[in-house]
């Protein structure tokens, strides 16, 4: 087995992930990736690259170091903050600094000014919590806090996973993510409210993205559907339904 394969396997356990959840951030098939873990087979070069991006290493450290014995190292460091139980602490962007938010996103002074809290159960990780206004991902309420995980690289992000987006032209949104294979510079984006239509956007467009991962809110802002908006969302989705079937024809 060669110090790559037993490094896949180091990383995975160090973040914590199950072999589904760390091949999907890879974008490979489980199988695949027990077939590197269990040197059945030889990493590609741009699962290696990958893996890289996500743990701030380079090739040479992955290929030719074995991280678990390495003590002085940012895995090691991230290796102890978890040994010592000590939560990540998450940076806050209400939705008043939302603005302010878009010049100061790679701005680290910009980022330590923001209030931050700490989850139970988060630990390690690149994490941002964001507050959303609107109804576009109801049922998530208007006011809702989404804590996300940083995306490293948006070819990581599998289709209808929700996800807070931060753009040059739309500024910072919860939305839901269909990629295109065709067109990949495209991401098209949705609400879980049917009644507000999708779009898309370049992806060179997108300075962060932030996979959803867990979504904070009063008990008493939870909103529910209004019966008669859910009739008039059922007619429209029936009505498009029709014409689709009639073009068809």
């Amino acid at each position: 087995m060669s110090v790559a394969n037993k490094n896949l396997k180091y990383l995975r356990k160090l973040r914590g992930l199950t072999q589904d959840e760390f091949a999907g951030k890879l974008n490979i098939k489980r199988s695949l990736l027990g077939a590197y873990e269990e040197g059945r087979a030889e990493p590609r070069l741009e699962v290696l690259e990958a893996v890289c991006d996500l743990f701030k290493l380079t090739l040479d450290e992955i290929l030719r170091k074995d991280l678990s014995q390495n003590t002085d190292n940012y895995l090691a460091r991230r290796r102890a903050l978890k040994l010592s139980d000590t939560s990540a602490r998450i940076p806050f962007v209400p939705v008043k600094a939302a603005a302010g938010y878009l010049n100061g996103y790679a701005d680290h002074e910009f980022i330590d000014e923001l209030n931050t809290f700490t989850l139970p159960m988060v630990s390690g990780g690149n994490y941002r919590a964001f507050e959303i206004a609107g109804d576009s991902m109801l049922p998530t309420p208007s006011g809702s806090i989404i804590v996300g995980e940083k995306v490293e690289a948006l070819d990581h992000v599998k289709n209808n996973t929700a996800c807070i987006v931060v753009s040059k032209n739309d500024g910072i949104v919860y939305k839901r993510i269909q990629r295109n294979g065709k067109t990949r510079n495209k991401l098209m984006l949705l609400s879980d409210n049917p009644t507000f239509q999708p779009y898309s956007i370049s992806s060179e467009d997108v300075l962060e993205m932030w996979e959803a991962q867990f979504i904070i809110s009063k008990t008493n802002t939870m909103q529910s559907w209004n019966v008669g908006q859910l009739v008039n969302i059922v007619a429209d989705l029936q009505q498009e339904v029709a014409g689709m079937k009639k073009k068809m024809n």
